[in-house]
């Protein structure tokens, strides 16, 4: 990342590197000021090649310069997700061990960890190292790494060491500009929190595009629209629930602003309810699109707008450089059209986790943990996590099946399914929703009746007020299954 931002100060040093709620600086402001942010941490914490800092951060411009300074010296970078629970974030920091921590004041944490200051209130610990005038560290003999934490929604989050290959993003960068539409100096609106992989990857496109990257600390729907309004951003970057909030701000409050800069609304990090798709569509015009990916492979397939309404439910079909195979329980390629295990291949697949562990891998290509089926066209659908899948009565059911039915409901506006223990069918699935406006549980059961295989239908469905979801919207199933009872 230290390159790309290099890289970007050479080619367009007064264009905006960063715009966020501190204002904007140039790429050549930008790269300045990280020289001297890293020259600061090599001389005050002794951060050199091999160096591990971990980030604590919002999305902000200290969120990208402790990234970029620490990647100038050689050093990994652990990206520490800020929904973390205190105990949580201390066991981070006690089972990985950085030698330096950056964190936003906000987040009080508990470790013997030296630390600086990400933002505060004035100015930052950051701003203190720049501003000491440190001398010019000598170049490292290695290139730093990175390092993200996945979701941890089906158990505790892993750390995935990323190195993605110069060939992995040209091929993103070549899917994107064409499938996307994404332009070279447009400004991008990132929502999702950069220490995922789908802000972090995008952070990284926008930087070889020399796009200025436009951040906030936390996420609102009318201040995304009024910051595309402010910068004339040509793309934005979001989680599906993300949309979701844009799609329910009162018309008169859609109408204020005018987004007509807009190209590309990039989703991904969590499925994409086919309903919800089709909405937004009709609501900003044809500029959609959804990828497909997860913290171990990157950003596998793309869906165009066009893609998602020839084919609802499609997550498209793969970028340039990557392969996707759809393989049964003999690994051996499934037919058209039959559902079984995703595997991914590409230069965005990582290399194993910190811990010597890894995901299946077969033929070079690596397990998503999905479960999905390809059309006579080639494009990807996702049926269900593979431990997602129940045995109901002998039937297989695919809960996310389930979920984008319940989401065609007028009353519907959230909605996540898990299968539970049956003595009499070996499991049963339970519906989870959000409503909108009042309608009886058994009137939504009947509609997924009236829409789907009668199996499919639910046995049970909760009322609730909010669904338990991660900061990247994915829904935290365990924590429904922990109020089954």
């Amino acid at each position: 990342m230290a390159a790309l931002g290099a890289v970007a100060a050479i080619r367009f040093p007064e264009r905006a590197g960063v715009i966020d709620e501190r204002g904007r600086l140039t790429y050549r402001e930008l790269d300045g000021w990280v020289a001297a942010i890293a020259a600061g941490l090599h001389a005050e914490h002794g951060i050199v090649a091999g160096s591990k800092v971990a980030v604590l951060c919002r999305n902000h411009r200290y969120f990208l310069a402790a990234t970029l300074a620490a990647s100038r010296l050689g050093a990994d970078v652990l990206f520490v997700n800020t929904e973390f629970a205190a105990p949580q974030v201390t066991g981070v920091l006690e089972k990985h061990r950085p030698d330096l921590l950056v964190h936003d004041e906000e987040f009080v944490v508990d470790t013997d960890v030296p630390t600086v200051l990400g933002w505060r209130a004035e100015g930052s610990g950051l701003d203190d190292l720049a501003s000491a005038g440190a001398p010019e560290p000598p170049a490292p003999d290695r290139p730093g790494h990175i390092t993200i934490l996945t979701s941890g929604t089906s158990g505790t989050p892993k750390a995935a060491p990323r190195a993605p290959t110069a060939l992995g993003l040209a091929g993103l960068t070549a899917s994107s500009l064409q499938r996307f539409g994404l332009r070279a100096g447009e400004p991008m609106l990132i929502c999702p929190p950069l220490f995922h992989g789908l802000g972090l990857l995008n952070s990284m496109l926008a930087l070889f595009l020399g796009s200025p990257l436009v951040l906030a600390r936390r996420y609102y729907a009318a201040a995304v629209l009024a910051s595309i309004e402010a910068t004339r951003a040509g793309s934005i970057v979001a989680v599906p629930v993300m949309l979701q909030r844009l799609l329910e701000l009162d018309p008169s409050e859609l109408a204020r602003y005018d987004v007509t800069s807009l190209r590309a609304v990039i989703s991904g990090a969590s499925a994409l309810p086919p309903s919800l798709a089709e909405r937004f569509i009709v609501q900003f015009g044809p500029v959609l699109c959804d990828a497909y990916g997860s913290s171990e492979i990157g950003i596998a397939t793309i869906a165009s707008s066009a893609d998602l309404l020839a084919a609802p439910g499609t997550v498209g079909r793969p970028c340039l450089g990557s392969s996707v195979r759809i393989l049964g329980p003999d690994d051996r390629p499934v037919r058209t059209g039959e559902t079984g295990r995703i595997f991914a291949g590409g230069g965005l697949v990582f290399g194993g986790y910190s811990d010597g562990s890894s995901k299946t891998v077969v033929d070079g290509r690596m397990s998503t943990g999905d479960l999905g089926h390809l059309d006579a066209r080639g494009r990807l659908y996702v049926d269900g996590r593979e431990d997602d899948m129940i045995v109901s009565g002998g039937e297989n059911v695919y809960p996310g099946e389930v979920e984008d039915c319940l989401l065609t409901h007028p009353s519907v506006r959230d909605a996540a399914a898990i299968g539970v223990p049956d003595e009499d069918f070996g499991q049963r699935l339970v519906a989870y929703v959000v409503l909108t406006a009042e309608v009886t549980t058994d009137a939504l059961i009947d509609h997924v009746r009236a829409n789907l295989a009668r199996y499919k239908a639910p046995r049970e469905i909760v009322v609730m007020d909010e669904l338990p979801r991660t900061a990247t919207g994915k829904v935290l199933k365990r924590d429904l299954g922990a109020t089954e009872g």
